[in-house]
């Protein structure tokens, strides 16, 4: 009797009322009027029925068929089909040298994408592929959806004209989004990192300091970037070097120092955990070959600690990832100086052009760093 997959029914079932309820693109004759929702079958017949049979079939592979390549397989077809489908509509919807006219996916792509995103997730959770394999999917697919994009055939999507619009400026703050993700990273890891060793040899400080951090974790992001903007703008009054090194009370200097405080508590109390978790018999053979602290600290501890330290800096990463958008609203730049500009325009493309590159960084970012947490657990000790 042939099994059937619940999932794979659920799925197929909720990307099935998302293209026959929803529209697959919403047409608008400029980005601030009101869209009009063109669903799967407006389009191109042949387009349509591409799509159709293309989603039909993830369908069936889902339902009725366990293989996890052949489902992630079919999960992969389905997402190119559907984005092929919502380019050709943006090509068929919008008048030739028109370029005003906006053509956006509309809620039924989305829901249908994640429908597929779930399959393609569930498959390659069956497969349990290596650190190596799945970071080489990843920068696969990466390079596969830049190469796509950069080909022209997208470029009638709304979030491809905002970006041909923009693109000197989002190269500008994409790499101001990195150095402020990265470079509050850094410094955090500079500093947490002696402070969770020492730390875990000194219980007492150990209450002391993580009470402290974790009360600095309680505040909103929002709150904390306000307290800091006082200080430091009359630390640039007093002191106009300071001020021609770049510190204001905006801008980049208090988001960079709310994102090293949010940063700290999660690599110390993971360094703390990770030398906690070393093996006690290791230690005092470690010491009974006659290594100083230094030594056992440098050649056993730490690299046994390894692997619960780059858990604790991955999820550091994420976070000020995400956090950098919000750094936005006091003019610390980043992508989320497009989220904020779409919002107050009312311009859902725009708010696009700057979430979705905010995600793609955070996927990447957890999956290289678990693919490397996982490697450092291999490694023999």
């Amino acid at each position: 009797m042939q099994r059937i997959d619940r999932l794979g029914v659920l799925l197929s079932f909720v990307g099935a009322l998302a293209l026959t309820l929803l529209p697959l693109v919403v047409f608008k004759a400029n980005r601030i009027v009101p869209g009009e929702p063109r669903a799967l079958f407006d389009l191109v017949p042949m387009a349509a029925m591409a799509l159709y049979f293309s989603l039909t079939a993830a369908a069936a592979v889902a339902v009725f068929v366990q293989s996890p390549r052949v489902r992630l397989l079919a999960a992969l077809i389905g997402i190119a089909a559907l984005a092929v489908a919502v380019a050709a509509a943006a090509d068929i919807l919008t008048p030739a040298g028109n370029r005003v006219v906006r053509v956006a996916p509309g809620a039924g792509f989305w829901i249908v994408l994640i429908a597929l995103g779930l399959l393609a997730t569930d498959a390659l959770t069956r497969l349990r592929p290596g650190p190596v394999l799945r970071v080489a999917t990843l920068v696969i697919f990466l390079a596969a959806t830049l190469t796509a994009l950069g080909s022209g055939f997208f470029d009638d999507l709304s979030i491809m004209r905002e970006y041909a619009v923009n693109a000197t400026r989002f190269a500008h703050e994409a790499q101001r989004h990195l150095l402020l993700a990265l470079g509050s990273l850094a410094a955090a890891v500079i500093v947490a990192l002696p402070l969770g060793v020492l730390c875990h040899r000194q219980p007492r400080l150990r209450s002391a300091v993580l009470g402290v951090l974790n009360v600095v974790q309680t505040i909103p992001s929002i709150a904390l970037f306000g307290i800091l903007m006082a200080p430091l703008a009359a630390m640039a009054l007093a002191f106009p070097a300071l001020a021609a090194l770049g510190l204001s009370g905006i801008g980049a200097a208090p988001a960079a120092i709310a994102l090293f405080l949010y940063s700290l508590l999660p690599i110390v109390g993971n360094t703390v955990v990770g030398l906690g978790r070393v093996s006690p018999a290791a230690v005092d053979a470690a010491r009974g070959m006659g290594l100083t602290d230094g030594q056992l600290l440098g050649q056993i501890e730490l690299p046994l600690a390894l692997p619960t330290i780059l858990t604790g800096i991955r999820i550091v990463l994420v976070q000020n990832i995400g956090m950098v958008t919000i750094a936005a609203l006091i003019g610390g730049g980043g992508f989320g100086a497009f989220v904020f500009q779409g919002i107050g325009q009312t311009a859902i493309d725009l708010v696009l052009l700057g979430a979705i590159p905010t995600v793609v960084l955070a996927f990447s970012a957890a999956v290289v760093l678990d693919a490397l947490t996982d490697l450092t657990r291999r490694v023999p000790r």
